[in-house]
């Protein structure tokens, strides 16, 4: 764990209550450089974008078009909650190097259950990342704010 992980991480939870209030799903994410910049912040898009309209691809879509490969290699993405298998995917393509997140997708189907708008699948970001040819590191979830995490999905999946 880094230090500063928590903190941005709590940022993305502000993000993630931000997209709620904006009818979104509550999801948040960011990019980070080496030096501790905030590069991009993006909740969940699913009133424009439905089902592909996550945080963490909005973030790498944005990240891929704005910087090369080997800067993102550099770079970390937090997340509120793990990347589902889509946006490892698009976080792999995109070259970032790091994906932090607050809590596992498992957790999180416990609160979506079978709700349509988010089908959860059960495969950890960890399994695509070893997939792949490069190395994507990962640090997550962090118990710490899993309560703070959980709480902005409460009463949203009925």
């Amino acid at each position: 764990m880094k230090e500063s992980d928590l903190i941005f991480l709590s940022e993305t939870i502000q993000i993630a209550r931000e997209s709620r209030d904006a009818g979104n799903h509550p999801f948040g994410a960011m990019l980070v450089d080496s030096m501790g910049d905030v590069l991009i912040r993006a909740g969940n898009s699913y009133q424009d974008d439905k089902g592909v309209g996550h945080a963490e691809l909005n973030v790498a879509r944005q990240a891929s078009r704005l910087y090369d490969a080997e800067f993102l290699e550099t770079c970390t993405l937090y997340t509120s909650v793990e990347p589902c298998c889509m946006c490892a995917g698009a976080c792999y393509w995109a070259g970032i190097g790091t994906v932090v997140y607050g809590m596992t997708e498992k957790r999180l189907a416990e609160l979506t259950g079978d709700n349509p708008e988010n089908l959860t699948l059960d495969l950890s970001c960890e399994r695509v990342f070893r997939a792949g040819q490069r190395t994507v590191e990962t640090r997550g979830p962090y118990i710490e704010i899993e309560n703070e995490v959980a709480e902005g999905h409460r009463g949203f999946w009925k």
